[in-house]
């Protein structure tokens, strides 16, 4: 355990932070921190269940003078977005993740911290470990892939919960608890390309240091996506000379703001100096106008070598330009009914060509599920239209607010007695756990809360001590007022 967490613990809230970031837990592989958490309960004694979907449930029951307090579901998720910089060789299925302390932050070296949402599984760790607490019956559910589809809390089964109040502790910000979340989905378009062979002179174009971030939480802060600014770059510069497209790739995650791409084109080695001039051009106006939002955007390119090479055929080229450049992306619709609230978006979150076909993810969100309908029908359209095939790999529907929620009342006075100040109820664009729950408990009463968290999804994550810590002491606060509710 880092040093300077050991002397600022609390509750040894960092200690299970740290015990958690050593084990290797990126989306679709749960296994080490799953058993990780089954081996834990077997060693505290605590009540567990693992089911097949590698989703974890612990119980613990109530302290004397709390038995007939209502149970309290504290809820997360274990798997992390595994994304860092691309000078960073860390390998996320066999490494952890070391942690370092900046003043009053957490952060990793050059990837995501998993804050998101490490330290739900950390406040629960703490909780159950701590023998002064005085608390209800307290039911656990640490579920998996919730960056991926949600997939944990679709399949989970709940059947033998008690609890109808359910903290969710998967934001990223104190002092807001949220009371409802977007809908979306997760959607792949392959579409078929043929590849001809041309001899040329290579050149690698480049697009990076671009802030991406999450898809939900950063998509309304006008974030330049890269693979939809390199598709812009390819237009332009077809407009301007002629080339063939040997790869194209870039983002690698579905809910990630792609910062990074990179496309292999092939030139005559005579128009080199020209398209230095161009590409040139290009980077000049694209950073004068992305020059707030995006400061550090950068435009490379690197000559590379003359040779033959199998390129997209100039009609395969066209129709995978033309996809690119004519997705929806980013915010779509606000909503009409709470100021500032971003309804409905989506993001292109991963791309990449094969040898025959080219591969582009999409991740759909939004508050009014006619909408979100909407949207996948217009990328399935756009995608059936040019010859592809689109298929829907997950979806989860929208948290619905609840008008009547004794367990926010509650929370709020709470919240006042501790902070003297009134908290912030809000909505929120991205999706959370709590749209499934609210389908599978029926009357459950439900909100989100969490310590300050930044950048998350990006290496840029970082986390407050301080406010990791606040929150906690909230938390307890409510756990330990729930005997006379």
């Amino acid at each position: 355990m880092n040093e300077t967490l050991q002397k600022l613990d609390y509750k040894k809230v960092f200690h299970y932070f740290s015990e958690i970031s050593a084990v290797p837990r990126g989306s679709k592989y749960n296994t080490a921190i799953s058993n990780y958490l089954v081996e834990h309960a077997k060693a505290k004694g605590y009540t567990y269940r693992q089911d097949e979907y590698e989703n974890v449930v612990l119980i613990k029951e109530a302290t004397p003078g709390y038995e007939n307090a209502p149970a309290l579901i504290l809820q997360g998720h274990m798997d992390m977005v595994c994304e860092k910089t691309n000078d960073c060789t860390h390998d996320f299925l066999k490494e952890g993740i070391e942690l370092f302390v900046d003043g009053d932050f957490i952060h990793a070296d050059r990837t995501t911290l998993g804050g998101d949402d490490g330290i739900a599984v950390a406040y629960i760790l703490a909780l159950f470990d701590d023998e002064t607490l005085q608390h209800p019956r307290l039911e656990a559910i640490i579920t998996t892939d919730e960056e991926v589809g949600m997939e944990g809390a679709i399949g989970l089964d709940v059947s033998d919960l008690q609890g109808k109040l359910l903290l969710n502790i998967d934001s990223e910000e104190e002092g807001y608890l949220l009371t409802s979340s977007a809908g979306g989905l997760t959607a792949t378009c392959e579409l078929p390309l043929k590849r001809t062979s041309e001899k040329g002179l290579k050149v690698i174009l480049t697009i990076s240091e671009l802030k991406g971030g999450h898809s939900g939480a950063e998509i309304h802060k006008n974030r330049v996506n890269a693979t939809k600014l390199m598709a812009r770059l390819l237009f332009e510069l077809k407009e301007a000379m002629g080339f063939y497209l040997y790869d194209l790739n870039g983002g690698l995650k579905d809910n990630a703001i792609p910062r990074d791409a990179k496309a292999e084109i092939i030139i005559e080695d005579d128009e080199y100096d020209r398209f230095t001039d161009i590409i040139n051009g290009l980077a000049s106006k694209y950073k004068h106008e992305y020059v707030t939002n995006e400061p550090d955007l950068t435009v490379g390119y690197m000559r590379g070598e003359e040779d033959k090479y199998k390129v997209l055929h100039p009609t395969s080229f066209e129709k995978l330009l033309f996809l690119l450049i004519n997705t929806p992306n980013g915010v779509q619709t606000m909503s009409s009914d709470i100021p500032g609230l971003v309804e409905s978006s989506l993001n292109l979150g991963i791309f990449h060509l094969e040898e025959e076909k080219a591969i582009i993810c999409f991740s759909v969100r939004s508050s009014v599920n006619s909408y979100k309908e909407f949207l996948n029908k217009k990328l399935n359209y756009i995608c059936d239209f040019l010859g592809g095939e689109y298929n829907v790999r997950s979806q989860y529907p929208a948290w619905e607010y609840k008008k009547d929620s004794a367990l926010r009342e509650y929370l709020a006075k709470v919240y006042e007695e501790e902070y003297k100040t009134a908290p912030k109820f809000e909505a929120i664009h991205a999706g959370l756990e709590c749209s499934f729950f609210a389908e599978k408990i029926p009357g459950i009463d439900m909100v989100s809360l969490g310590p300050d968290m930044w950048d998350i999804h990006t290496p840029k994550e970082r986390l407050s001590l301080s406010s990791t810590i606040r929150v906690y002491k909230y938390v307890e606060k409510v756990i330990e007022g729930m005997k006379n509710l």
